[in-house]
């Protein structure tokens, strides 16, 4: 009876290491053994044994982790406050490194991140936070790919999310817009009537030059005036006579 229960005794602590002794890791996992405090290596994935009590695992996922980076205050460079979120994506590519160089590599890569994305904000003026989304977002993930290196941490892309601005600010960049706006108008109107007074001066010169041209010209503007207002126009017969007179000459005129 006493031998009947001492087997049944041993069979049950040998299932019992058994059962702590075989591990088993899936294929984005491995495992971080360390055998009396000290660091023995890192398994995975499938079957593997360790020793029961003497050793002990922390096990760390492979995957790309997504980081929600909650909306903060950021002043920009020009002393201008927005309201930032992003979304960070990173993964583990060292598991010990992961597991012995930071207490806890998920929430110092959250905070982290959260510092950064200040930081690069705040060194931007808001004109290029609003349409430097890219450059903003490889200048973070860079930063942040510096900075965890050292925990076998890979930030993999960082993306913002959302740029919050009041409504006063708001206000203010659609005046300056339309102000903008205006000044291009104002300029490519003062450069249409630079170049038609130029035109303008090129034919006064040859009016000059040539004084029955400017007769001809009347003519021209008097029959389109009676043209498009169904007017008819009677000239003066003296000053036709003179005016195919001096044509006339001028075309006999050597050159």
């Amino acid at each position: 009876m006493v031998l009947e229960q001492i087997t049944i005794i041993t069979a049950v602590f040998i299932i019992f290491i058994l059962s702590k002794a075989i591990q088993i890791v899936k294929e984005y996992e491995r495992v971080v053994i360390f055998r009396l405090g000290r660091l023995s290596g890192v398994k995975g994935p499938g079957l593997f044994f360790i020793i029961p009590i003497i050793d002990t695992v922390v096990k760390v996922d492979l995957r790309v982790v997504t980081i929600d980076v909650p909306k903060q205050a950021v002043i920009t460079r020009d002393n201008v406050t927005v309201a930032v979120d992003a979304v960070v994506y990173y993964k583990v590519i060292d598991p010990s490194r992961a597991v012995n160089e930071v207490e806890n590599y998920k929430y110092a890569t959250s905070t982290l991140s959260q510092t950064t994305l200040r930081d690069v904000i705040g060194q931007i003026d808001l004109d290029d936070v609003l349409s430097k989304r890219d450059e903003i977002n490889l200048s973070i993930q860079e930063s942040l790919d510096i900075s965890t290196d050292p925990w076998g941490i890979k930030v993999t892309g960082v993306t913002l999310r959302d740029v919050s601005i009041d409504d006063t600010m708001l206000r203010a960049i659609a005046k300056q817009a339309e102000a903008e706006r205006e000044k291009r108008a104002r300029i490519i109107l003062a450069d249409g009537e630079f170049i038609a007074a130029e035109k303008m001066r090129q034919a006064a010169s040859l009016y000059e030059e040539v004084p029955v041209t400017i007769k001809l010209r009347e003519l021209q503007t008097l029959a389109e005036i009676a043209r498009e207002r169904n007017m008819i126009v009677v000239a003066n017969s003296i000053e036709m006579g003179e005016i195919a007179a001096m044509s006339k000459a001028l075309q006999n005129k050597p050159k």
